[in-house]
């Protein structure tokens, strides 16, 4: 037994193959390693020791995610008329200010995570915002970003030396300890091939609707905040 290293082993779990003795020396490991005991379907396994087993364990796995993708194409949610609506109502509004915004099916973690909205009274998009920090390996999420705020003042709760939170100041603080003329903000540019990937250099000082306007946003947009003296591989649009 791997746990109490007393008795003959008895069981072996199925997610991280320990073994065990009894009922509560299983219950200790899972408490020790936060192990669920479910076996892991993706987990990898070498061409050496792939058996039958090991694919039929696979092909069911496909079935169940087939049956899955199956029901979410059939739930309500995806048929539903005032759904349709506001993504069509959504993407008309975008159209307006010249941007195409693209969808994704219900399911995608886009979809289900995006809460982009469009006031008709101040006539004014309320934006879901990704950011990417590559330097830091940082990311945060923004919601209800005006789209008349300027990059600039998105920013500077994250890299701003005076006005930023000092817990995300002390994460990031290559970049609060950059100038600013350093720091470069960038936007994937949509519909590339793989090989061909480039990004958009947007303008810090203009509002965020005047950097989107002809440019595809598929959900909602994801700057990528980089340092200009230090090495990356996004490669702008026109180098």
């Amino acid at each position: 037994c791997e746990t109490c290293s007393k008795e003959g082993a008895k069981y072996r779990c199925p997610r991280c193959m320990k073994y065990s003795c009894s009922l509560l020396c299983v219950k200790k490991h899972k408490l020790a390693l936060s192990c669920n005991g479910v076996r892991d379907k993706t987990a990898f396994v070498s061409v050496n020791e792939f058996t039958d087993l090991n694919l039929l364990s696979d092909y069911r796995f496909l079935e169940d995610v087939g049956r899955m993708a199956d029901a979410a194409a059939r739930h309500c949610i995806v048929h539903s008329p005032a759904t349709k609506r506001l993504l069509y109502f959504l993407r008309n509004k975008a159209r307006g200010c010249n941007i195409e915004l693209k969808t994704l099916p219900v399911g995608f973690t886009k979809r289900r995570e995006n809460s982009t909205t469009f006031n008709s009274v101040e006539n004014k998009f309320y934006w879901h915002l990704k950011l990417i920090f590559p330097h830091c390996h940082a990311e945060y999420t923004l919601k209800g970003v005006p789209d008349d705020k300027t990059l600039a003042d998105i920013l500077k709760p994250y890299i701003d030396p005076v006005e930023s939170d000092p817990v995300v100041c002390q994460r990031l603080k290559i970049y609060t300890a950059s100038p600013q003329s350093d720091v470069q903000i960038l936007m994937k540019i949509e519909n590339r091939n793989r090989n061909s990937i480039r990004y958009n250099e947007l303008d810090a000082r203009r509002s965020l609707l005047d950097n989107l306007k002809g440019k595809v946003i598929i959900e909602y947009p994801t700057l990528f905040v980089v340092l200009k003296t230090l090495k990356n591989d996004m490669v702008v649009l026109g180098q």
